[in-house]
């Protein structure tokens, strides 16, 4: 007997109501079974840990010294690429860095490592090798480097992949301080900033110099500091040797000429135990153990309270910064000074946006910025200021309860306040991690912070 299309359908959709009842009757047989023996699925999610860094940049992207490739905007006027919102970038997720230093248009950052695998990194310009001899698949010497990349360097003695610790960077040279207190230097060399002799028309582009300093007057070395074309090596019991450009009396070695051969700073500082040197461009502060602060260098912007002379050749205690408690951390911009004292307070010197709004471009002597703009109040009146820290044009401090504040031009939105206009107070920029440190480059800037737990 045959059957009419009619009858086929029904025949078709009977049978399809047989198989999807068949079916469901399946699936709650199953869910059944699950629940009544708990076997339902457990969801996995990786979870912060108190060791996890977190790496944050903003300010100037077109150098490739960010290391990011994602919320990029292009300045209206001048078409350069930038980033306004301090961004997170991935080479953190992947290593575990210590350390990190913003030169002018390039980052370096040290990341633990055994002897096996590098324990430096770079990103950003490349024209004078400050991140080492990079070249592509292709053997083209890389000038731009858009993401972090490994620079290896052998040691002299053992053949091994030197160990990093700390860096340095200047405008367009390197200091590498391994974990032995010896230090590598890279970049340009043209006023005797890596600690070498000069080379006249030497080319830097491409080059895989790496100049080896193990150590000065026989102590091994405890920091590394980059002025903007001079170079600082503090030694193990807190003494300063220098070298490289000082036509502003910024190397302290008592002249204005060009030294390559790393010398000992003196004046003032001779005999003391400095623990920290601070100089963005060249105008240099020095702290000893003790708290007390040093200066010498550039001038011009009243930074010393020196009556007309402009250039110090030689450090001299700094007695302006007398009387303000015992001084933990000091920084310098282009063209000012900051200091912290153990009681959390800020004070700055000198000229441009030093903090006290947009009439006051000029003070010559160190004045206390209001906690309140550091979010110490009634509510939180136990939160302090725990560093401060200079850029070429803008200042940063950082609290104790791991929150940035920057102020000062904002060029390329190096404040990482969400805009391009100029900030004459300091104000939160928005980092979503606990910052352990923050470091300032000429146009841009990097976070370094953990992940908060709950």
């Amino acid at each position: 007997m045959s059957l009419t299309s009619h009858s086929r359908r029904c025949l078709l959709q009977n049978l399809g109501c047989q198989l999807l009842f068949v079916r469901n009757i399946s699936k709650m047989k199953k869910r059944k079974l699950l629940h009544e023996e708990d076997e339902l699925p457990v969801l996995k999610f990786k979870t912060p840990r108190p060791e996890d860094r977190r790496i944050y940049a903003w300010g100037l992207a077109e150098t490739g010294a960010l290391g990011v490739h994602k919320n990029i905007k292009k300045h209206k006027s001048t078409e350069s690429l930038f980033v306004q919102h301090p961004t997170r970038i991935q080479f953190a997720e992947q290593f575990d860095v210590t350390y990190l230093a913003c030169g002018f248009g390039f980052t370096l950052y040290t990341v633990k490592q055994d002897k096996l695998g590098a324990s430096l990194f770079g990103t950003g310009i490349n024209t004078d090798s400050q991140l080492g001899f990079q070249q592509n698949k292709y053997r083209h010497t890389l000038e731009r480097i858009t993401y972090p990349v490994p620079i290896e360097i052998k040691h002299p003695v053992t053949s091994e992949n030197v160990i990093f610790e700390k860096c340095a960077a200047g405008r367009a040279h390197s200091l590498l301080l391994s974990n032995q207190g010896e230090v590598f230097t890279l970049g340009n060399n043209s006023y005797g900033q890596c600690a070498r002799p000069i080379v006249k028309d030497e080319d830097y582009l491409g080059s895989s110099v790496v100049n080896f300093i193990p150590k000065l007057a026989g102590e091994a070395i405890r920091d590394v500091v980059c002025g903007q074309d001079h170079s600082f090596f503090i030694t193990k019991s807190g003494r300063v040797f220098a070298c490289g450009w000082a036509a502003d009396g910024q190397t302290g070695l008592e002249h204005y000429k060009i030294t390559h051969q790393p010398t000992e700073v003196r004046g003032d500082i001779k005999g003391e135990n400095i623990v920290k040197i601070s100089c963005r461009s060249d105008c240099n502060l020095a702290l000893n153990d003790k708290g007390e602060v040093f200066g010498w260098g550039n001038s011009e912007y009243g930074q010393f309270a020196l009556d007309e002379q402009q250039q110090l050749n030689v450090p001299r205690y700094l007695e302006i910064t007398k009387g303000l408690s015992k001084i933990v951390d000091i920084a310098t911009t282009g063209t000012s000074c900051l200091i912290l004292n153990e009681n959390g307070d800020v004070f700055t010197w000198g000229y441009g946006l030093l903090g006290f709004g947009p009439n006051v471009l000029h003070e010559p002597l160190p004045k206390q910025l209001p906690p309140t703009l550091f979010g110490r109040n009634q509510y939180s009146p136990n939160n302090t200021v725990v560093a401060v820290r200079g850029g070429l044009y803008h200042a940063a401090a950082l609290d104790a309860e791991g929150s940035v504040y920057t102020w000062g031009r904002n060029k390329y939105a190096c404040l990482g306040l969400g805009h391009e206009k100029d900030q004459y107070f300091p104000f939160k920029a928005v980092v979503n991690c606990k910052v352990v440190d923050i470091q300032l480059g000429a146009d841009h800037s990097m976070a370094l912070g953990k992940a908060y737990l709950s």
